[in-house]
């Protein structure tokens, strides 16, 4: 087992809000649609719990105003509570102005809710990237100190390959996390979570947490969602081949492996592992 902690995300949102869904479910029918997070973070702090783990919630303002109970027990277990955006919108697709009022809004829902200072962002589908690079100012203006917004890999909906793959200082009091990847002939290779983790074998998974850690000497950053550990949620109609193939792969076995996750690693909160004095004083590039 690697003496090095990996930060550990969750990013709170229900099946029907993923992006990849935007254009067959109306945000309009978001509140008549059944919501099952509420049971599926529980069954996560649970198993957060079994595994003494402590970790970082990203979770949407959306969820948070309906659900506030849901933000207290994240926060009474000693989790990190962070902010992934009010109504899941990609930031790449919102104004400099609509994007502000929308981190604004939720951190300071968060907040209120939660009772304690909210530092990190992550944007819904990792969208930040080179034609919007302003949202860091947002951000930085918003009193955010990190955000975990760019994955440095070729995908056909986000993505910024030619950006450093470990966290590096975007603007002065601010710093970029991005999630984690493997370097290989030249290419990032995706070893963070989500679907890449649904879809390869558990080994592959593991053993690339731990070239991260060997090789690069560096913390990683895994991520998912909590409708991934829900084989039995609504299944969405109409939705074409590839966005099926990519949602539903293998949701019956995420469970399963994600314990064995907590179980071969050290995992921590991002604010605990990232945001160190000697990350403050490293100069804005």
């Amino acid at each position: 087992m690697t003496l090095l902690r990996n930060a550990m995300t969750i990013d709170v949102e229900d099946y029907f809000q993923v992006s990849a869904f935007a254009p067959y479910i109306a945000r309009d029918d978001w509140d008549h649609r059944e919501c099952r997070v509420e049971r599926n973070v529980e069954r996560i702090l649970a198993m957060l719990d079994a595994h003494g783990v402590k970790a970082t919630f990203f979770t949407l303002g959306w969820i948070a105003e309906r659900y506030p109970s849901l933000v207290r027990l994240i926060v009474d277990a000693g989790h990190e509570l962070a902010s992934h955006g009010y109504g899941h919108e990609r930031a790449s697709d919102l104004s400099a102005e609509a994007f502000r009022e929308d981190v604004v809004r939720a951190k300071a829902l968060l907040e209120d809710i939660g009772g304690r200072a909210v530092q990190g962002y992550r944007a819904p589908s990792f969208s930040i990237g080179t034609g919007n690079l302003w949202a860091f100012d947002v951000l930085q203006q918003a009193g955010y100190r990190y955000s975990s917004s760019v994955y440095p890999i070729q995908h056909d909906h986000y993505g910024m390959p030619d950006s450093p793959r470990f966290a590096y200082p975007v603007r002065e009091g601010l710093l970029e996390v991005p999630v984690t990847t493997l370097q290989m002939l030249g290419r990032n290779l995706p070893a963070s979570g989500g679907g890449y983790f649904r879809l390869l074998p558990y080994a592959l998974s593991r053993w690339m947490f731990r070239r991260v850690n060997a090789q690069a000497c560096q913390s990683a950053i895994f991520y998912f969602h909590p409708w991934e550990i829900d084989p039995g949620q609504p299944r969405v109609a109409g939705i074409d081949a590839k966005t099926r193939f990519r949602h539903y792969v293998n949701l019956h076995r995420n469970e399963a492996k994600l314990d064995r996750l907590l179980r071969d690693f050290r995992w921590g909160r991002m604010d605990d592992i990232f945001l160190t004095p000697a990350a403050r004083e490293v100069p804005v590039v």
